[in-house]
């Protein structure tokens, strides 16, 4: 089942494809909190204690089909992740590493158009939380599945690469390996700005 991804305005326009090769899991660590903040849709991404639900694949099962001119990508440090979103409207859609290899996307669940229902029964259930010392509040949910959770995204990492599938990846320009946009990277005034809990 292939499962429509559509920004809010309706620019940015594509399709994820899942197969076997995919995780799903609820990150809570500060970083990905902060990139909610950036976009100024945390109400939209994270759930009450500061989770993101990603869905950890290949980016070879990720098509846009129309306005990928509107995709824009920043690091909220020289080092960290990619963090893509649709810059007409703020929508997020993935985090990626910094080079095309290792195959890998964390897809933000926001962007896609199906409920949780409809995913849970495709692609089953939520089976890792990680970084929950990061989560918001006293109540703090606990860790788990990163064992296998980790194992199953190197897996499909190590099969991407051997079947040739790495080199299928919309986010990058696959001779250079660099990414399609310029990444920007934020400013400390900024970080400091979307690290803020309010």
């Amino acid at each position: 089942m292939a499962y429509p991804i559509r920004c809010t305005c309706g620019k940015l326009k594509g399709t994820f494809s899942p197969d076997q090769n995919i995780n799903r899991c609820v990150c809570y660590c500060a970083n990905c909190q902060a990139f909610a903040r950036f976009l100024q849709r945390e109400q939209e991404i994270l759930d009450a204690m500061g989770g993101t639900r990603i869905i950890q694949t290949i980016p070879a099962n990720v098509t846009f089909t129309e306005g990928i001119e509107n995709l824009a990508c920043i690091r909220l440090t020289e080092s960290g992740l990619l963090r893509w979103y649709a810059a007409c409207c703020n929508m997020p859609i993935g985090n990626t590493l910094p080079t095309p290899n290792p195959s890998f996307i964390g897809l933000i669940q926001t962007c896609l158009s199906a409920d949780l229902t409809a995913l849970d029964n495709s692609l089953g259930p939520i089976r890792m939380y990680v970084n929950t010392e990061s989560a918001i509040g006293e109540n703090k949910p606990k860790s788990a599945g990163v064992l296998s959770g980790t194992l199953r995204v190197f897996g499909m990492m190590l099969k991407a690469r051997l079947n040739g599938r790495y080199k299928q990846n919309p986010l990058f320009v696959m001779e250079s390996g660099a990414p399609i946009v310029t990444p920007h990277v934020l400013s400390t005034e900024e970080l400091k700005r979307v690290k803020h809990v309010v």
